[in-house]
């Protein structure tokens, strides 16, 4: 029976060592990706620990890329679709972590005696202010929810004044304030917390 892990093999050559380099790039990449949003977020303990395997990941697909990328073509396939997967995934990892909070800006176009009572029942801060638009009168609705509840709130103003505008932007740091009341924190979130205050 044929062993695919030889060297001299050219399923080792032409499959196994293309994909090894792919899986090495993906790993890495996804591990970068996190790495720059988690410390663009604040948390730069976690930066640090995540870019020592992101490096060490990295070291193995560049032995192998290297030692293979004269006589095979596919080791340039491999590291760059590796490194082109690598962002997509960590980018997707990021988005359902959704660390952090935004700022959300409502201008509804309509009455929001409705939309302001339900947000308030459900335990979403809201500061209102008077303003002026551009055709009169307007009323400004701001709160701000951690990340992962905004297409929450999303839904909720599509539900009660779908014709208004708004805007969702990132806030770097909150003091205080009234969030949404959440339910029992997992592992990872603990984590996070933990290092979000060592720093």
């Amino acid at each position: 029976m044929e062993n695919y892990f030889d060297p001299t093999s050219p399923v080792y050559t032409y499959l196994i060592v293309p994909l090894l380099i792919f899986l090495a790039r993906v790993s890495d990449q996804s591990i970068g990706t996190l790495r720059i949003i988690f410390v663009s977020k604040g948390y730069r303990y976690i930066g640090p620990f995540l870019g020592f395997f992101e490096v060490i990941i990295w070291l193995i697909a560049v032995r192998f890329a290297l030692e293979y990328i004269d006589t095979n073509i596919l080791c340039y396939v491999g590291y760059g679709a590796g490194f082109a997967m690598g962002n997509f995934v960590g980018m997707v990892l990021e988005e359902k972590i959704s660390l952090g909070t935004v700022l959300v800006r409502i201008i509804p176009k309509k009455d929001t005696t409705e939309l302001v009572k339900y947000l308030r029942e459900n335990n979403y801060g809201l500061t209102i202010m008077d303003a002026e638009g551009s055709i009169g009168p307007v009323k400004i609705i701001l709160t701000i929810v951690k990340r992962k509840d905004a297409q929450h709130i999303i839904e909720i103003i599509n539900r009660f004044n779908p014709n208004a505008f708004y805007t969702v932007e990132e806030v770097k740091a909150v003091n205080r304030g009234i969030f949404k009341r959440q339910e029992a924190d997992g592992l990872l979130t603990n984590i996070m917390r933990g290092a979000r205050k060592a720093n």
